[in-house]
């Protein structure tokens, strides 16, 4: 008998410390890892909503970009931090790739994150520098398949969303051209504005107003209906790829085995920062919009983050198979 009330108060303990870290959490600045380079997307949804989750903990949200790897660098950097609710990770649809581009990780992508929330379905466009030739998708691809062959394109590394964005492109329209990995769209973007770069494939936070201003040239956006950010810009869908569909959304994790609690807290303060006006006018000047409140939670991004994990393991390994 007291064998067993020993065991179950020492089951107890853990459960006990786990709610009064819950109960005290935050104490101190919370670090959002941003596998990226700043200046690129990520960066910019990561900057916008750190500022209201901090407003709402009453401590500091910092963001360290860690770049490299097709994002999987700055990954590994929180799978390994203490599951305190100090150290999370805020990146896109890339990371459920990381298994299936990256077979020696240091971790199991499957495993290693605990999900706090979705936070923005962001599309995708299809731009050049603003004196390539072709007016339209059509031309482009008549283009890239005679004087524009060996064309470069820009990409934030192996397994990033543009690089995703470039795979399907290149598979689905039989093309070919020079991939340039950056540590980032951000300084693909400027290499684009200066003439260096003839393409990339990159969201609309980072293309918006490059866009607007003339500085580079839009031929398509990769999801099934047009945006309202850009009502000229057609679907590369209507352009002649039907079913082409990619998004990049975005969302939170934390190292796995964070407190439950701590997740949620978490998860509360992210619904708050997507419920704020001005979260939601600056996403619609980017093109996008902050997801619902029943998606921005742990349970819903643990469901999101599976099914989206087969299907891009599935399409790599179709692609690698070609």
């Amino acid at each position: 008998m007291r064998t067993f009330k020993a065991t179950v108060i020492l089951g107890i303990l853990p459960l006990m410390a786990g709610a009064a870290m819950a109960q005290d959490y935050p104490s101190r600045n919370i670090t959002i890892v941003v596998p990226a380079a700043a200046g690129g997307p990520s960066d910019t949804v990561a900057r916008l909503i750190a500022d209201k989750m901090g407003a709402e903990f009453g401590q500091q949200v910092l963001i360290e970009n860690m770049g490299g790897a097709g994002g999987s660098l700055g990954a590994a950097r929180v799978a390994k931090a203490e599951p305190d609710g100090y150290t999370l990770l805020l990146y896109h649809v890339g990371v459920s790739t990381f298994g299936a581009l990256y077979p020696d990780l240091p971790y199991d992508t499957d495993t290693a994150f605990s999900s706090v929330g979705l936070v923005t379905d962001v599309p995708m466009t299809l731009v050049s520098r603003k004196d390539l030739e072709a007016a339209d998708v059509a031309g482009l691809l008549g283009w890239l398949k005679g004087e524009g062959t060996g064309a470069t394109f820009g990409t934030a590394g192996v397994g990033s969303v543009s690089d995703l964005c470039g795979r399907q492109l290149a598979e689905a329209a039989g093309i070919e051209f020079t991939v340039v990995p950056y540590k980032g769209t951000g300084p693909a973007m400027t290499d684009l504005l200066g003439g260096q770069l003839d393409l990339m494939c990159d969201q609309t936070t980072n293309t918006a107003n490059q866009i607007k201003a003339g500085e580079i040239k839009p031929y398509a956006v990769t999801t099934p209906e047009r945006i309202a950010l850009l009502p000229d810009t057609p679907t590369l869908a209507e352009s002649g790829l039907e079913g082409f569909n990619l998004s990049a959304w975005h969302a939170i994790w934390a190292p796995a085995g964070t407190p439950e609690d701590v997740r949620n807290r978490l998860s509360g303060a992210l619904q708050k920062a997507l419920a704020d006006q001005e979260v939601i006018d600056r996403l619609a000047t980017l093109g996008t919009t902050p997801v619902a409140a029943d998606l921005a939670t742990p349970a819903a991004m643990d469901e999101r983050f599976k099914s989206e994990i087969e299907r891009w393991s599935k399409l790599l390994a179709e692609t690698a198979a070609n």
